[in-house]
């Protein structure tokens, strides 16, 4: 096992510079670790392209695609003329065909981010025998015979119109602005273009034929270098440029590379007791996450500062149901998203007691002078970890007996 002072070797990052073809056209070939993908090609305008400043360590559609393994074209039709785009739409085709990173699927998905303009050039996306789908932010209503997605703003229609064909997806994004999917632009909304980013992998994935990767392959290998190895370096080369990890109840974590190395190594990585154990209760894999129950085990024999910071070691043991949400971009890691019962860590600990103050009026109730109501804490101790691992260990609302106190101040 690696200790936190042991040098690490460091692992080189996934490379590819961005190949300028024109003044409208550059390529970006995949930023994974496999280095191969299909293509996909990106539609901007001059709108599209403007930059805000931005806190967000979500990357810009040509990185974000890239990471997902594709070989990405992005073409500015700013400047092109509807007879003009079809010529550069057949040499972006080529020049990403005869790239040594492009996989030789001759279906090519296309995703247009353009505030005006598509229906212009709606012609010469039906024709083009390489582009197999298309998906569409915005408002924008095109005809086309070829699978679309479209990503629209604002409520959906009652009732919902539907595609007779099956071919084509329409989702609705209420409360958001136009260009709410781009990180720079001064609309982003994060979790809205989070959900649809998903959305537009499952639908592009089945009609591109991939890019394929084993999910739960690439999440193993995470928590083996984390928990087994314990090698920050191994560990952070599974996760692409910019990740992030949130441990929700104590807000701990880092938002960025610099920010989640820093984390990993000195407030992670050595220091889980020697005895974690992590014991797997379900596993939902999607198109694009991994998403786990499992009870987190271990004895509290020096302070855990990520799971209860501020806390010396108690030397008791816990048991503790834990929710994990872990994203993958391509085939590394993008975010974790962690939630465990905090309340019930605190029970095992014995630091938590089974009455506190109820500091409010209750109706038709009143304290004599000298005395108080307290409540009793709903939480419970290792029994809720026993009940996620199997239902009938524990009966079932046993706290609706749970009631207030009247007791000497």
């Amino acid at each position: 096992m690696s200790t936190k002072d042991e040098l690490e070797k460091s692992l080189p990052l996934p490379s590819a510079p961005i190949i300028s073809i024109s003044s409208s056209v550059v390529i970006q070939p995949p930023l994974s670790r496999l280095g191969k993908g299909p293509a996909l090609i990106l539609l901007i305008d001059q709108e599209s392209a403007s930059k805000s400043p931005t806190d967000s360590i979500d990357p810009p559609p040509l990185q974000k695609w890239a990471e997902e393994s594709f070989v990405v074209g992005q073409i500015d039709v700013t400047s092109l003329s509807t007879k003009s785009f079809e010529a550069t739409l057949s040499e972006t085709i080529k020049h990403i065909k005869d790239h040594a990173s492009y996989d030789g699927n001759e279906k090519i998905g296309l995703i247009a981010y353009l505030s005006t303009w598509l229906t212009e050039i709606v012609g010469a996306l039906e024709t083009s025998s390489d582009i197999a789908s298309m998906v569409v932010y915005g408002s924008s209503e095109i005809q086309i015979t070829k699978p679309t997605l479209f990503h629209k703003l604002g409520e959906p229609p009652i009732p919902i119109k539907k595609d007779a064909s099956k071919k084509n997806k329409t989702y609705y994004y209420p409360k958001v602005e136009p260009f709410f999917v781009l990180p720079a632009h001064k609309s982003f909304h994060a979790s809205s273009a989070s959900v649809s980013h998903t959305r537009t992998l499952s639908f592009l994935k089945p009609i591109l034929c991939g890019p394929w990767f084993d999910l739960e392959e690439i999440w193993e290998e995470h928590t083996l270098y984390e928990f087994g190895e314990r090698a920050v370096d191994k560990t952070m080369s599974t996760m692409v440029q910019e990740p992030y990890v949130n441990h929700i109840p104590t807000i701990t974590g880092g938002i960025g590379r610099a920010s989640l190395t820093n984390f990993y190594r000195n407030h992670f990585v050595f220091n889980n007791p020697d005895d974690t154990a992590l014991e797997l209760v379900s596993r939902t894999v999607g198109i694009d996450r991994v998403i786990d129950e499992f009870v987190f085990n271990f004895t509290h024999d020096r302070e855990i500062d990520w799971l209860l910071p501020g806390i010396p070691p108690t030397g008791k043991k816990c048991r503790l149901p834990f929710t994990s949400i872990v994203n993958i971009r391509g085939d590394r890691l993008y975010h974790e998203h962690i939630a465990w019962d905090q309340a019930t860590a605190l029970v095992q600990l014995g630091l938590l007691p089974e009455y506190l103050p109820f500091n409010y009026p209750i109706e038709g109730k009143t304290a004599a002078p000298g005395k108080h109501f307290e409540y009793r804490v709903p939480a419970a101790g290792a029994e809720t970890a026993e009940k996620l691992v199997d239902e009938s260990s524990v009966e079932s609302n046993q706290m609706f007996k749970f009631a207030t106190r009247l007791i000497d101040d």
